[in-house]
């Protein structure tokens, strides 16, 4: 699915999969405490954005995950900042002119690019 849904959307699916990992670890139950729910850990709010109706579905909500991301991969070419809007959303991207300093963002942002460069380097080699 993140293969398929990722060309769909022209994402690099090692992203997602750096996503997916460190959003849920692919439980596509998981609901957090601020009430992100499904694979890609899409806040209510957003859902409803995006046209997301079946939140705990795989594909529905990689399908929405991955809208959502490349929309602010537009707004915000430099992948660090397009991470920290999808984690801590584009207003305080904005507000801060870079990642939020929010200890919870700082970390999303950091985890996720560094498994992605291990996930790239590990494609490389093989």
């Amino acid at each position: 699915l993140i293969h398929s849904l990722s060309a769909r959307h022209g994402v690099d699916p090692l992203l997602v999969y750096a996503m997916v990992e460190q959003e849920s670890n692919f439980n596509v139950f998981a609901v957090s405490p601020k009430g992100a729910q499904g694979l890609m850990q899409i806040i209510p709010d957003t859902q409803k954005m995006l046209g997301l109706n079946t939140p705990f579905d795989a594909a529905a909500n990689l399908d929405a995950g991955i809208r959502y991301l490349k929309i602010m991969q537009k707004e915000f070419p430099e992948l660090r900042l397009a991470l920290a809007a999808y984690n801590a959303g584009p207003d305080a991207v904005k507000q801060y002119g870079d990642i939020p300093p929010y200890p919870e963002t700082i970390s999303y942002v950091s985890r996720i690019i560094l498994r992605y460069g291990y996930l790239l380097e590990m494609e490389e080699d093989s």
